[in-house]
């Protein structure tokens, strides 16, 4: 099944349960799909576009859970919260940080990494060999550790 049409499944299981929390995260989430759809024409948008979108939403919830902890506001944490639970669940395995680790070591390996001026290249490298299954930040933070 696509994700597209997992997801609107989920919608209309979310309406029947009467689940409005997750309703809504889902509708936000169809929403930000159909913006990056219209923004993509004439081109059809692909499962890793859609696969983009759900990362950059899960991204978003994170940084503003971190800004919400931080002012104080628990009631924002706990709905932002919500919502991210909800949108991790279109998103893959992700990988943990022993593996990525494993990963970066051999990309550096294999590319002659020597110096944190090397980074942009090793990063690359290990975004595209994770398949999006690796947190893009544990990845720089694991990179600047081996190369510095």
């Amino acid at each position: 099944m696509e994700i597209r049409d997992k997801i609107s499944a989920d919608v209309k299981a979310a309406m029947i349960a009467k689940e409005s929390a997750k309703l809504g995260a889902l509708r936000m989430l169809q929403a930000a799909i159909k913006n990056r759809e219209i923004d993509m024409r004439p081109e059809p948008i692909t499962a890793d576009e859609v696969m983009n979108v759900v990362k950059k939403l899960v991204k978003q919830r994170k940084e503003s859970i971190e800004q919400f902890q931080t002012a104080g506001r628990t009631d924002l944490v706990d709905q932002e919260t919500a919502e991210l639970k909800v949108l991790e669940v279109y998103l893959p395995a992700q990988m943990g940080r022993d593996q990525i680790e494993a990963l970066v070591t051999e990309v550096i390996a294999a590319l002659g990494a020597k110096t944190v001026k090397d980074m942009g290249p090793v990063m690359k490298e290990v975004i595209a060999k994770s398949g999006g299954a690796a947190d893009n930040k544990v990845v720089s933070e694991v990179i600047k550790s081996k190369l510095s």
